[in-house]
């Protein structure tokens, strides 16, 4: 049965990660009210994938599996948590634990490298996939974090497979970045709150001053010959140049733009519409991850899980490339230290669901 659960988990993290679309894109708000909210969507072009919601109680035993079996790191969880995985329940992708503190993992190809596994230390192995989970499970600061990764030997479960990076923030507004490089971590501060995919961290924010020249509103009139005047079309002319593809160093300058111009919102919620209306913006269509047409008829987009965390109002929300309609699970309403473990897919029916309105 462990063997048969561990080819499942390879088979999954396979398929996870060559999909056409290795888009992810992660904004974060500060409302006034001093709320945080962090959001991303995550992409997979080529199938409709499995995902589904986890809710795990404190006490909860996990076993990071190594490439060769579920034979890795133990650990047990301190704090109960509620994420949402792909494919396969203990691949938590996104997520947050009852100490608020919030978790993410996105895609990091070509830039990133863990240490060689070593079956010497399967104790103390934690698959990068599981990465997530043992963050929720085991701590509640950032600096906790830190010091809990010097215990522990993070490994790939296939080498083919490009590696991850992740987004780790607290509800008082701090967050990182974790990538490794040539096996190495590296935390970056994160004052933006936007994080995409390779290249680096700091490559990203240093590609941002190539646009110094982009602002909110409109550009002004101006003359450039006698009786010749340039004037905008209309408004937004200020952003001309703002990058529309979904490349990731495209998308990290479009989230780092609409993030930064959207105006403060007064409440938790009000940052969490705010921010899945931003979002809408990193919607991509399946058919701009295929040539030749051949997109799967079974997809309309390759987003397929857009979320968004207010880690003071302990909520987490989504909705899907199959319905729109954004659903809340409320941590403030679970006792971690009674509820049983629980997953269940985030739709029960892949079809958008209309409302009809009534007239006459």
């Amino acid at each position: 049965m462990k063997r048969s659960i561990f080819l499942y988990a390879l088979v999954a993290i396979s398929a996870l990660w060559a999909q056409p679309a290795d888009a992810c894109t992660g904004i974060a708000f500060t409302a006034k009210d001093g709320s945080r909210v962090v959001a991303r969507t995550v992409e997979w072009a080529a199938t409709p994938m499995n995902c589904g919601y986890a809710v795990v109680p404190r006490g909860q035993m996990q076993t990071s599996y190594t490439p060769t079996g579920a034979n890795g790191l133990k650990f047990k969880s301190r704090y109960g948590y509620v994420g949402v995985y792909t494919e396969y329940e203990a691949f938590v992708v996104e997520g947050l634990n009852e100490k608020g503190l919030s978790a993410g993992l996105f895609f990091f190809p070509q830039y990133g490298s863990y240490p060689a596994y070593d079956a010497a230390f399967n104790e103390l192995t934690l698959c990068d996939m599981q990465f997530v989970p043992w963050v929720l499970s085991q701590f509640s600061t950032i600096d906790e974090v830190k010091e809990g990764l010097k215990e522990v030997r993070l490994v790939t479960l296939d080498s083919k497979v490009g590696a991850v990076h992740w987004r780790i923030s607290e509800p008082g507004g701090r967050m990182v970045v974790l990538e490794f490089v040539d096996g190495v971590p590296h935390f970056y501060e994160n004052p933006l709150g936007v994080l995409t995919n390779s290249p680096g961290f700091q490559w990203h924010l240093a590609n941002l001053n190539n646009y110094v020249n982009l602002y909110s509103g409109a550009a002004p009139a101006r003359d450039i010959a006698s009786g010749f005047t340039l004037r905008p079309f209309g408004g937004g002319s200020g952003m001309i140049g703002l990058p529309g593809d979904f490349t990731p160093p495209s998308r990290f300058v479009r989230a780092a733009f609409l993030q930064t111009t959207a105006p403060e919102q007064p409440t938790g919620f009000a940052a969490v519409t705010m921010a899945f209306h931003v979002l809408n913006s990193f919607d991509i269509p399946v058919g701009m991850q295929f040539q030749n047409g051949d997109a799967p008829a079974a997809m309309q987009s390759a987003t397929q899980v857009t979320c968004a965390t207010d880690q003071k109002g302990m909520k987490l929300y989504y909705r899907t490339g199959f319905n729109s309609t954004i659903r809340c699970i409320d941590l403030k309403t679970i006792d971690f230290s009674k509820i049983k473990m629980r997953t269940a897919p985030l739709d029960e029916s892949r079809v958008q669901p209309v409302e009809m309105v009534k007239v006459g």
